[in-house]
Order: structure tokens, then sequence, then C-alpha cells
């Protein structure tokens, strides 16, 4: 009897198991849709990768700066008293990253010597100039040497003005040009496109064009820095040609002390004063005198022994009577000849007039901004101060017909004497 009952439990038992096992085969599993994608594509569900930021772009006044800033550099680049092999491309560069300037950028540019005058400043059509570098130039030529001017119309009235006025006396003489300042010489060519020879390359050009005779007219005031300078340049030309001369400058020799003074010397005296009377529409000096009226002839000045040229036409326009015009330089040398010291001199003479013009051969930047500029330490802003009323006259020397004739008699008697 428990044997049977035994039997019987265990086949109970065992249909319930194989009931349990069909159920379980018979349902349909249920799959979380999360487990599956996390399965099928593991990178969807993982964090996303930091992006790494992107760098910030500069604005528009950063761009614009930086384009200023390029420029400035390529100015300062060719603002240099030397030529190098590389200074024609540089000058080109220079104007072709001005050219590509927006006019607000041009005027963020500043650099050690460069500024959006550089490029920017209206000095006058540069076409109507002629740099007298050509060659066929013949057996006898006529160097005219001057410090150049960047100012456009100051350097077709009073450079090309005395060269021309020499052609014309020398017919057949070969006039040609050479300035003494390359920076003045780079900045004509970088923004007008103009070719001036420096002192080396018009020597070296008249030797290649087999130049037999030489004479060296400087434009140069005096016997001073500059003048040597060109001196020794053509002395180390001098074994090139058959004769080589040297003109004398425009006010002569310097003389001892400043008593000296010289046919020269009074020959500009006058012709400077009457320039100035008329062009400030009196009819004489002593009519402007009557009207409390002072001439004031701003000089460069020069720590040279020859600064007392300076003096010297002090002493030159006193021996002629011009008891109203006064002497002055920019650099205050000699030192009655600064403008502190002028303004006492003129105001101690009892003239409440004024009338400013250079006494340089060109009127270029010191006559535009040191004479007659809106700053500060200009001559005009401190007459002003002083109390003056004042009139600024911008013209050089070298427009002046009569300063012109003195070149040319400088220049026949440097021609004379090869021959004698």
């Amino acid at each position: 009897m428990k044997k049977t009952l035994a039997l019987v439990l265990a086949a109970i038992m065992l249909l319930s198991v194989l009931s349990a096992c069909k159920s379980s085969a018979d349902e349909t599993p249920t799959v979380d849709p999360a487990e599956t994608e996390q399965t099928t594509t593991p990178e969807e569900t993982t964090p996303a990768e930091e992006q790494t930021p992107e760098e910030p772009q500069p604005s528009q006044e950063e761009l614009d700066q930086a384009a200023a800033d390029n420029v400035a550099a390529l100015i300062d680049a060719i603002y240099v008293q030397s030529r190098t092999d590389e200074t024609d491309a540089q000058c080109e560069a220079a104007k072709a990253a001005w050219d590509a300037l927006t006019d607000a950028q041009k005027e963020l540019v500043e650099g050690d010597e460069a500024s959006s005058d550089y490029f920017g400043l209206d000095t006058g059509d540069a076409s109507l100039d002629d740099a007298r570098n050509q060659d066929e130039i013949g057996e006898n030529e006529l160097l005219v040497v001057s410090f150049g001017t960047s100012y456009n119309d100051s350097r077709v009235a009073d450079i090309k003005g005395i060269e021309d006025a020499l052609q014309e006396a020398n017919p057949d003489w070969s006039v040609r040009r050479a300035f003494t300042a390359q920076i003045i010489i780079n900045h004509v060519q970088a923004r007008d496109g103009e070719k001036i020879d420096n002192m080396t390359q018009a020597l070296d050009r008249a030797v290649a064009n087999g130049v037999k005779n030489l004479v060296v007219q400087p434009t140069h005031l005096m016997h001073g820095a500059e003048y040597d300078e060109m001196c020794e340049v053509i002395d180390a030309y001098r074994d090139k040609f058959e004769s080589v001369s040297i003109a004398e400058p425009m006010l002569g020799e310097v003389g001892s002390d400043a008593t000296v003074i010289n046919t020269d010397k009074e020959a500009v005296a006058k012709a400077i004063t009457a320039a100035a009377v008329a062009d400030a529409g009196f009819e004489s000096l002593d009519a402007a005198k009557d009207a409390g009226t002072a001439f004031v002839f701003m000089g460069h000045g020069t720590a040279h022994v020859a600064k007392v040229t300076y003096s010297q036409m002090n002493t030159q326009m006193q021996q002629l009577g011009y008891e109203n015009v006064f002497i002055g330089t920019v650099e205050g040398e000699p030192e009655e000849t600064a403008c502190e010291a002028v303004i006492e001199a003129v105001k101690a003479a009892g003239y409440t007039n004024v009338v400013l013009r250079p006494l340089m051969v060109v009127a270029g930047d010191h006559a535009n901004n040191d004479m007659a500029g809106s700053e500060e330490d200009s001559w005009k802003t401190m007459f002003e101060a002083a109390g003056f009323t004042v009139d600024c006259q911008i013209h050089g020397l070298g427009e002046i017909a009569d300063v012109q004739a003195l070149y040319v008699a400088h220049t026949k008697a440097a021609i004379d004497s090869l021959n004698a």
C-alpha cells in the first residue's frame, strides 16, 4: 500500500513539472526597448563627447587694426636713410598694402615713423615734376644735388625751378638730379612712383654714360653737414671723370664770425624780403613797418660750425636797414635764433603783427608743420600765444627768380673753373 502511494505522488509531481515547462515555453518574453538600444547602438546611450570649443573670432575692429599695423610696419621699413636691393620691392609692397585698406583702416595707420599722412596727405601733382634720371647724358653733366622734399608742389616750384633755370642757362650741359635724403627718395617712390637718384646712383649713372666733365651744383643753403657729406661722396668718384668742379651753395662762403657777410647773403636777403613784402600785400618794407608788421624768416639751424651763417644773415638784414626783419631757426642754433628768443626780440621792437616765411630752399615738412602747423610747439602757435597776429607764407627760396639767378651765377663760376 505504501509503495503504491509513493508511485502515485511521483507521477503527480512529474506532471506538474511538465506543465510548468510548457507554460514557460508558450510565453513571449518582454524586452526593454532601452536594453535593446543599449545593445545595438551603445554609442547613442553613452554621454555625448564634449565638443572642443571654437577659437573666438577676431572682431572687425581687431581686423581693421591688424591691417593698418601691417601697413605701418611696411612704411617704417622704408623710412630709412639707406638703400638696399630690396628697397624697390618694399616701396611697391607698402603702396599696394595701403591701397587695399578701407578709408577707416587708413586712419588707423600709425607706427614709429608711419602715419596716415605718409600716403594720404595731398602735397600736389607729382606728374608735374621731372626726376631727371635719364641716360644719354653726353660728355658734360651738371648734377644738381638737393636734400629733397616729399611735398610735390614745393619740389616742382623750388627744386625743379632751380634745375630748369640751370638747364636754360647751360644748354650744352645735361642737367641731372640727385637727392641726399634716402628717406625722401623712398617716400616719393612709394607714394607717387617717381624714382629719384641718390648720390651714388647719380654718379654711377654718370660713369656708365661716359661723362667726362662733371659740375655739381648743390642747392644747400650753406657749407654745412649736408654739403660736407656730399663732397665726401664726390671725392670718391673724382678719378672716374676728366674734370670735376663743385659750385658754391646758395649763401656762399661761411666767414669767420657773425659780422662777415658777402654778396650772396646780400642778394638772398634782398630777394626773400622783397618776395615776402609783396606776398603780404605791402608796397614796401617801410609800409609794413608802419603797420606794425615784422617779417620772421625761419631757417633749419645746425650744430655745425656753419651755424654762424644765420647770425650773418641777421647782420646782413641790419646793414640793409631792414629793422622789421628777423632770422630764426627750428633747431635754435645759434641760440639767438630760437623761437622764444625771436619772439622776445619782435615784442621788444614793438610789432604786433608777424609774417612767418621759411628761410629754406623748399617749403616742405618744416615749413608746413614746424612753422605753420597747428601743434602747440609750431612757430605760428607760439607767436599767437605771445599775442601776435600771425600770417604764414608757405614758399621756398627756390621759386624766387633772383635766387635761381644766384645759382646760375655759381654754376657759371664752377664751369669756368674747368677751363682756367
